[in-house]
């Protein structure tokens, strides 16, 4: 009976405890308690080990006088908060690894996470808080701020943080877009269909006699010309905002490329880089009638600007779709500049070597003037944009 007794007072007592810590009120968090907690980086820091030369989970037992704790910080999913830091001495600030600024004692520092995911352009940063040793001398969370004219509302430690549910815009953007180009595919191919045989036909690129009185050679700028240009730079556009997407740099300056924005900003943005791209095709079909008048091979630009189009809509075609695919049935797959970058390399120096054949199958020409004029046309500017872009 004593034991029975003991074993119900200590299973009342168990739930007393629980009910009590249940009832644990949190206001909020960060200067005047503005900000509602969406997550505490207590339990994610980590720490560098000297002897595993990796970082390890953060262990009161063991790292009570480290001085600095990392934790990674996941942007892409927390668009739209705040991460605020706070020490209780004063320490500093590093993010993947650069010092950023010094934290005040008892100060909070706010940061927006759309601004920095606009300017590292990674899911993910590597932060680093370095003052006072141990743990509770440094506070990290990720938070909401209150509205001013929202009643105030007291969340428990018990209860799950609540979030906005997640906006796609990309993805949206990109599903849209691959009906858009199936829709301009299937335009072409059912009023333009000899013409479109022609363009996405492989074997028709490789053929080094091409057909010179063809009605898709001999005249560049035509209507039909000029349709399946247009379709290229719609290919073109989708594939760089796709890469935008997956948070890869195209332009540097970030100018043109706006890093927040809704889809009808994306579809402008889209609409924006197809007409850049039409106006380098077409700017490029001048240049090569100028350095073709330059190198006496005027009977040759108009080849040589079939293949350029008949080469590009197959190949970045097919790269779109298959980036296309694996976005979408590998969605934790990591994403680097290597995967665009070596087809790139890979498609142009084909290419390059594609039209050397083609021009000197046609023209009686020295190599050394054939080398200069496709150094100009083809890989001076391809070296310009790379710089430029990448």
């Amino acid at each position: 009976m004593f034991i029975v007794i003991l074993f119900h007072s200590l299973t009342l007592s168990l739930f007393v405890f629980s009910v009590a810590t249940a009832q644990t009120r949190i206001n909020g968090i960060g200067p005047e308690n503005r900000f509602y907690p969406i997550h505490d980086f207590r339990n994610d820091f980590q720490v560098y080990d000297e002897g595993a030369k990796a970082y390890i989970p953060y262990i009161v037992e063991q790292h009570a006088d480290q001085t600095a704790l990392s934790a990674y910080v996941d942007l892409e999913s927390n668009r739209h908060y705040n991460l605020l830091v706070s020490t209780r001495q004063d320490g500093y600030l590093f993010i993947n690894a650069a010092l950023k600024r010094k934290l005040r004692a008892n100060q909070w520092q706010i940061l927006s996470i759309d601004s920095l995911f606009r300017t590292y352009r990674q899911p993910e940063i590597f932060l680093t808080v370095y003052g006072a040793p141990g743990i509770n001398d440094k506070q990290l969370f990720i938070g909401y701020p209150k509205s001013a004219t929202q009643k105030p509302v007291i969340l428990r430690d018990d209860n799950l943080s609540v979030r906005p549910r997640p906006r796609t815009i990309y993805e949206n953007f990109l599903g849209f877009g691959l009906l858009f180009l199936l829709a301009t595919h299937a335009f072409l191919f059912a009023f333009y269909r000899r013409a479109f045989q022609r363009f996405y036909n492989f074997r028709d690129l490789i053929s080094l006699r091409s057909q010179d009185d063809s009605f898709l050679i001999n005249r560049p700028l035509s209507s039909v010309n000029l349709l399946f240009t247009l379709n290229l730079s719609f290919i073109i556009a989708y594939l760089i905002v796709f890469v935008q997407s997956r948070n890869l740099e195209v332009f540097a300056s970030r100018a043109l490329l706006l890093g927040e924005q809704g889809l009808g900003g994306l579809v402008g943005e889209f609409f924006l880089l197809s007409v850049v791209v039409l106006s380098s095709l077409v700017s490029k079909y001048v240049s090569l009638e100028i350095m073709g008048g330059l190198y006496k091979l005027e009977e040759s630009i108009q080849v040589h600007y079939f293949k350029i189009l008949q080469s590009s809509l197959l190949f970045f075609a097919c790269l779109t779709l298959l980036l296309a695919v694996l976005a979408y049935n590998t969605p934790a797959m990591p994403w680097s500049q290597s995967i665009l970058l070596l087809p790139l390399i890979g498609f142009y120096a084909a290419r390059l070597i594609l039209l050397y054949f083609v021009i000197r199958s046609l023209e009686p020409i020295k190599n050394l003037y054939l080398f200069s004029y496709l150094c100009i046309v083809e890989l001076i500017p391809l070296i310009i944009g790379l710089r430029f872009a990448l």
